[in-house]
């Protein structure tokens, strides 16, 4: 059976924001289903879309100027405008007229004047018409857009060692900068390329690589669908939960949440700030208590409660600390206990500001938690962007949504073009 929606169905991915959540129904373990995928936004359509890309490319402002910056600076260096091109390139020979001298022919002297040949008057030829300009496809758009004065570099070994060290210093690591920097070559090695250009195609490949994980957070019929959330001290957790609750409840989902964090007494308060926005009920437990237990307590409230999702928060840690990591392990031992097919969701949430470490925590916390999908936060003027790059290209996992602010509409599905094109600094018309 169905069970109420109250958000509307979203199929055309090309005009309309990607989900944040999509339902499936019946079991997940049925075949041949076709999911249901809902969306919610302050205004439908296209123009939510775009408020939240330049949400994101202000917010991306630092980063994307400084990969942008270099990306100017890069064609700069050792670019010349098309003005200069020509004036550098030789003027050709002019050609050399010959005179041909006339031929004598040899007549008889006493012959008769030959009679007068009529000439045949051919009309003049129309002329040919002027084809219009055909506008630009995509190759056109890549190849030569961009305004005719605009500097342009060959694109040579050079050029791609230094667009590899730009890429390598946006926290994208070596092996994907590697990878990117050889697909824009393809092809293209020898070309004069402008700075927009060279945008263009790194926004491409780019949306290239994360196009993949762009999922959103499946919701099964199983109720209730636990949903531990996971990850290092200050990523988000607690604000992350308190946006997917209200998002949830607004989508028409009974929700609980269970305040896990029992060791900090402001994420307790501040997820019950959240829930009385919501209207959520958050479940709570004496400061210092054991949060394996608060989850197993919590499972059976929302059990009783009929609630379709309990949210699950937890304590901060340290990737490199094992105490602390295996009392996470704890907590995932209870709730098998209570349901052996929970936690159905677990949500590693990022901060984008830790760079490369972002990596380091995906690979502990997936062995211990078994992480089924990301959430990527802080993208503001301090992240640098490209760690989501290199998550996508070294894991593979689905990144659910990313959060550029405090406020409710800041946690938006992730699009791989929109995040491409605020990253690279282009834009989006």
């Amino acid at each position: 059976m169905r069970r109420n929606l109250t958000a509307a169905t979203v199929m055309n991915k090309g005009k309309l924001p990607r989900p944040l959540v999509y339902f499936e129904f019946p079991a997940p373990l049925a075949l041949h289903v076709s999911p249901i995928r809902i969306r919610w936004c302050a205004n439908d359509g296209l123009e939510c879309s775009m408020a939240f890309f330049s949400k994101l490319k202000e917010r991306l402002f630092k980063s994307s100027s400084k990969l942008e910056e270099g990306l100017d600076a890069i064609v700069e260096e050792g670019g010349e405008t098309p003005a200069k091109i020509a004036a550098v390139e030789p003027e050709a020979p002019e050609a050399e007229q010959a005179v041909a001298e006339p031929e004598v022919a040899d007549t008889p002297v006493n012959s008769p004047d030959p009679e007068p040949t009529p000439v045949e008057v051919t009309p003049a030829a129309a002329p040919t018409p002027v084809e219009p300009a055909k506008s630009p496809g995509i190759l056109g758009r890549l190849i030569g857009r961009g305004g005719k004065d605009e500097p342009r570099r060959v694109l040579d070994d050079d050029m791609l060692e230094q667009l590899e060290e730009l890429l390598i210093a946006s926290d994208m690591g070596v092996d994907t900068a590697l990878r990117v920097t050889s697909n824009m070559a393809e092809g293209r090695l020898g070309k004069r390329l402008s700075s927009r250009e060279i945008k263009e195609l790194l926004a491409q490949e780019v949306a290239r690589v994360m196009e993949h994980v762009a999922k959103p957070m499946p919701i099964y019929e199983k109720r209730p669908q636990v949903v531990l959330v996971v990850g290092v001290n200050g990523s988000g957790k607690t604000t992350t939960i308190g946006k997917l609750a209200s998002q949830f409840k607004a989508a028409g989902k009974s929700v609980v949440i269970a305040a896990g964090d029992t060791f900090r007494a402001a994420a307790v308060e501040q997820l019950q700030v959240w829930g009385t926005r919501a209207g959520v009920p958050v479940l709570t437990a004496p400061e210092g208590s054991d949060p394996a237990s608060l989850a197993f307590d919590a499972m059976t409230k929302a059990e009783e409660d009929g609630a379709d999702l309990l949210m699950i928060d937890t304590a901060g840690r340290l990737q490199n600390r094992a105490d602390l990591m295996e009392e996470l392990a704890k907590i995932v031992r209870v709730i098998r206990k209570k349901d052996p097919s929970a936690p159905h969701n677990t949500l590693l949430v990022l901060d984008a500001t830790t760079g490369q470490n972002a990596l380091n925590q995906v690979g502990v916390f997936q062995k211990l938690a078994d992480v089924s999908g990301l959430v990527m936060t802080k993208l503001d003027g301090t992240a640098k962007g490209g760690v989501l790059v290199a998550l996508a290209d070294k894991f593979g996992l689905p990144i659910h949504a990313i959060g550029v602010g405090e406020q409710i509409d800041d946690l938006a599905p992730f699009d791989p073009e929109e995040f491409a094109a605020a990253l690279t600094g282009l834009d989006r018309g």
